[in-house]
């Protein structure tokens, strides 16, 4: 009887060996995997079309650049631009709250003009060019989004100087932006 046992649990032990062995994942090779991310890229390089020609996205930033290419890591939920049809709201803030907008930084609320979008289908990326016109001046805003949702923007006014932005694109609705008060 005892020997029974235990030639039962030796071929429980060998099946399960077995049966583990066969169990593991099978690697893909590198051509697959080239493959699935290059119809990820084509299906966000699709998503990004839609966000863009109904111009209802929100550009978190994640970094500010000053003229001298020193980045500065910001607050995404502060430091956006927000574009919802043909309104748009530039914003600017800090972690201190101090600012014209209650949001340590400036608050620009506005209406949108000149949309050019340009497709580049090679790199899988956008162009974006257009202005916000509002109470406290007139911005060109220049954007490029690639198909993994890089996206960068730089900024100009009426005056001299350019402000870089990098960060990513949301949707209005899946945004996590918190506007200061309006800028006079």
């Amino acid at each position: 009887m005892k020997i029974n046992m235990l030639n039962l649990f030796w071929v429980f032990v060998f099946s399960w060996f077995l049966l583990d062995g066969f169990s593991q994942d099978m690697k893909l090779s590198r051509q697959e995997k080239k493959g699935i991310r290059n119809a990820q890229m084509v299906q966000n390089f699709v998503i990004l079309d839609s966000l863009l020609t109904n111009k209802r996205f929100v550009l978190e930033a994640d970094f500010l650049q000053d003229g001298y290419g020193y980045r500065a890591y910001v607050l995404s939920s502060l430091n956006f631009i927000l574009v919802d049809g043909s309104k748009g709201i530039l914003q600017t803030g800090s972690y201190t709250g101090r600012g014209y907008n209650g949001v340590g930084g400036v608050t620009a609320k506005g209406n949108i003009g000149g949309w050019e979008i340009h497709k580049d289908f090679k790199k899988m990326s956008y162009s974006l060019e257009f202005s916000i016109l509002t109470n406290i001046g007139h911005y060109d805003i220049f954007l490029t989004v690639t198909s993994d949702n890089r996206a960068t923007a730089t900024i100009s006014g009426l005056g001299p100087g350019r402000l870089p932005w990098e960060g990513h694109l949301a949707t209005v609705d899946n945004s996590r932006i918190f506007k200061g008060q309006d800028t006079i």
